[in-house]
């Protein structure tokens, strides 16, 4: 299966996502951690907000479709469990975990988004895609090891385990609404997030930093957590959760990488993660699934072109030009040809 927009979207994410990370670890030492995370969210809702704001003003609002009735309340629950539940379990588990042994157990949020799009939601994958995926977290794993394990007890770890799988159920209900505008459910996650991890910091006592800092911050997150999160969001559409999640679990080696181009040394460890997350990459993009299918008859509104998947008709005076968002209707159809588990292949296999 060639690399698609879809397969692009999810680099990008990761990309925009690991090079913000050496650029934000410039803010730690004037901010708070839990508040720097606040404000870097809180710039991706504001700076998507605005971004939305022009689109409509520009008259494009036709291509902004809302989750509606029970979708409504998956978006929800993936705001609930990623802006706040997951902040929270985070701050909690930091206070009691050093921060080489949190950076170790964060990489259970790939493996839990994962499990869960396997075994939970019943997307489709094979023994190629597990094996992409446990290399890749592997390399993270080699990535971010470092010093020995040095939490104090069990509590502060199993707060960080627990965080990882708030956010990890936070993908897979996100995957849920993909299907409607990306930008529009990225801005509303940065806002909640934002503000939840805003309110916790400051009721822990943490001190707000100069306006400048502020305004950095707020820029960073913008384009490293807005942006990336609105094409997390446009490849969770395209690639299912658990393909997507892989794709993004790079973001720490690209961040790494990143830092050494602006200075750091090469090490060890940086070498053998990039060899590991090549392998998982290689085997993921050289994935080939592909067997005759059914397609349930199925009406939803959002953004598309007529491809062969969208072959209806249109009303009198309905526009017609593409990409246009309207209801439609999906006729039951067979066929064959390669795919990944998108929001028109959940299917069962």
């Amino acid at each position: 299966m060639q690399i698609d927009r879809f397969v692009g979207s999810a680099l990008g994410a990761a990309v925009l996502f690991g090079l913000s990370t050496p650029l934000a670890k410039e803010l730690v030492g004037e901010v708070a951690p839990l508040l720097l995370a606040g404000l870097l969210y809180a710039g991706s809702g504001l700076g998507l907000l605005l971004v939305l704001g022009l689109r409509v003003a520009a008259g494009r609002q036709a291509a902004i479709t809302w989750p509606r009735g029970a979708e409504a309340w998956w978006l929800l629950g993936a705001i609930l469990a990623g802006g706040a539940i997951g902040p929270f379990l985070l701050m909690f588990g930091l206070r009691q975990t050093d921060a080489a042994s949190a950076s170790l157990i964060l990489n259970l949020e790939g493996v839990f988004t994962a499990l869960l799009a396997w075994f939970v939601f019943n997307e489709n994958f094979d023994r190629r895609i597990a094996w992409g995926m446990a290399a890749i977290v592997a390399g993270g794993v080699v990535l971010s090891a470092g010093p020995a394990f040095r939490a104090q007890g069990l509590i502060g770890p199993v707060a960080i385990a627990a965080a990882c799988l708030a956010w990890a159920i936070d993908n897979n209900l996100t995957r849920k609404v993909a299907i409607h505008d990306a930008m529009l459910i990225a801005c509303l996650k940065g806002l909640i997030a934002g503000s939840v991890s805003v309110a916790l910091a400051l009721a822990s006592g943490a001190e707000l930093p100069t306006r400048l800092v502020v305004l950095e911050a707020v820029l960073l997150g913008f384009v490293g957590y807005g942006l990336s999160l609105t094409l997390f969001v446009v490849a969770l559409r395209g690639l299912g959760t658990a393909r997507t999640g892989a794709y993004f679990s790079l973001a720490p080696f690209l961040g790494a990488a990143f830092a050494v181009a602006l200075g750091a040394s090469i090490t060890v460890p940086l070498m053998v993660a990039g060899v590991l997350m090549g392998i998982g990459v290689w085997l993921h993009l050289t994935e080939h699934h592909e067997h005759t299918h059914t397609h349930a008859l199925t009406k939803h509104e959002h953004p598309h072109v007529h491809d062969e998947h969208h072959r209806h008709q249109h009303a009198p005076g309905q526009n017609a030009n593409e990409p246009h968002s309207h209801e439609h209707l999906h006729e039951p159809i067979r066929h064959a040809h390669a795919h990944y588990p998108d929001v028109h292949h959940r299917h069962e296999h």
